[in-house]
């Protein structure tokens, strides 16, 4: 499956440091703004952790010249819509909206990005320090496996090491939050030097710049942002955690390190995680799901993120099966995988899934705009969406038994989640 994909756009930085993409599609009246700041949970440090995911919350509770609650308002009046994302490598926020009402977009994510602060206050702060303590409840200590990924990444990687803690981070951090600093992490990150703009749709591009220049070149931008010191995350030896929950079927999680997004051996695990368990055509789906009835569900991927890597395999055990059995089972394929290598068939059927879902998700033009975003931060190439193609065209069948071999011989992690007795 050979595919050239046509996706032009420019990109221009402002004097204060501020990369504007634009993408011209004139195909519905629409345009999506998308913003990246490049602050994850990554960025924090032992005892103040959850600081990116709060101002997820804090960047929507107004500024100096919007009140709380009225960039909502504005943008869906406008007839758009709206949110924000948080992950241990960046924080986004993007609107889709009529083509029209681009400058209203430009000028609430402006105001917030040169006047957040002077529209904070301590009872705002408090208001969402609540908020963000029930989301952690809710959706993490209350929730069936919900602190499975949390103790999966504080076992995969050293307390040192800035994935260790969860993206909303420890509910010690987030009782302690204080105004002080609250103000100093967003001065430090929420800079114009440390953002990038991307602006898709039915836009005129030289109208469309200018009025990017007009609501953000006034903004100061930081004299230096800090970098991100890390050690090599590598383990030395398999760790086993067991963790009972309030949950009715027991799961395991089995994680390796791997290597980072764009790294050299990223694009093969992709196709390995699919061969082996991330469809129902993958052989531990076929195996333990249809051939033994062992498990619910299963489901295997490579997540790729900025400083690493994790090679992930997560099975939901049916009632009367062991997990022992399950994972003796998993270990046996992946033996059986790097002993006698994968069929022509199967790899070719997996290399053409993983590129026509990429093309089908470039149909939404949010996620094209996040796209474009997600490779100025993490690929910075000429032509990236066809460089990313191409990768999986590189790719030979006899890289994925070397690189199973590479990767899931090494030490890792297993958690087991049970039912509380």
């Amino acid at each position: 499956m050979n595919t050239h994909l046509d996706i032009n756009f420019t990109k221009t930085v402002l004097d204060n440091g501020l990369e504007v993409i634009l993408y011209k599609d004139n195909a519905l009246p629409l345009v999506s703004v998308n913003i990246w700041y490049r602050v994850g949970s990554a960025n924090e440090k032992p005892g103040k952790t959850g600081f990116a995911h709060l101002f997820e919350h804090m960047m929507f509770q107004g500024s100096k010249h919007v009140e709380k609650e009225m960039h909502f308002k504005y943008i869906q009046e406008a007839g758009g819509s709206l949110n924000g994302s948080t992950s241990i490598d960046r924080t986004n926020y993007y609107e889709t909206l009529p083509g029209n009402s681009l400058q209203l977009a430009l000028w609430l994510e402006s105001d917030r990005m040169g006047f957040l602060l002077d529209g904070l206050t301590q009872k705002k702060l408090d208001n969402q320090k609540d908020v963000v303590m029930n989301e952690r409840r809710q959706r993490y200590d209350n929730q069936p496996y919900g602190l499975a990924w949390e103790i999966l990444f504080k076992n995969l990687f050293k307390p040192d090491f800035p994935y260790h803690w969860p993206t909303i981070g420890w509910m010690t951090d987030i009782e302690n939050y204080n105004l002080d600093d609250v103000r100093e992490f967003f001065r430090t990150y929420y800079s114009p030097n440390n953002a990038s703009l991307v602006i898709a749709g039915d836009i005129n591009e030289k109208k469309a710049l200018e009025n990017v220049d007009k609501y953000f070149r006034s903004i100061e931008p930081v004299n230096s942002i800090p970098g991100i010191k890390y050690t090599d995350p590598s383990l030395n030896e398999d760790i086993n955690v067991v963790h009972e929950d309030n949950v009715q079927l027991p799961r395991v999680y089995i994680a390796w390190i791997s290597d980072h997004i764009f790294g050299q051996d990223d694009a093969p695990l992709d196709i390995l995680s699919d061969i082996l368990g991330s469809s129902k055509n993958s052989r531990l789906y076929k195996k333990l799901v249809h051939e033994e009835q062992l498990v619910q569900d299963i489901s295997c991927f490579q997540y790729s993120a900025k400083l690493t890597g994790m090679f992930i395999i997560v099975a939901t055990i049916k009632p009367g099966s062991e997990i022992p059995e399950v994972e003796k089972i998993i270990f046996n394929e992946i033996e059986k995988l790097i002993s006698e290598g994968v069929e022509e068939n199967e790899f070719q059927r997996v290399i053409n899934g993983i590129k026509s879902s990429f093309i089908y998700s470039l149909q939404n033009l949010e996620q094209l705009a996040n796209q474009i975003n997600s490779y100025n931060f993490f690929l910075k190439k000429d032509d990236p969406f066809n460089y990313d193609l191409k990768r999986y065209n590189k790719v030979r069948m006899e890289d994925i038994e070397k690189i199973a071999f590479k990767y899931l011989k090494k030490p890792r992690v297993k958690l087991q989640i049970i039912p509380q007795k």
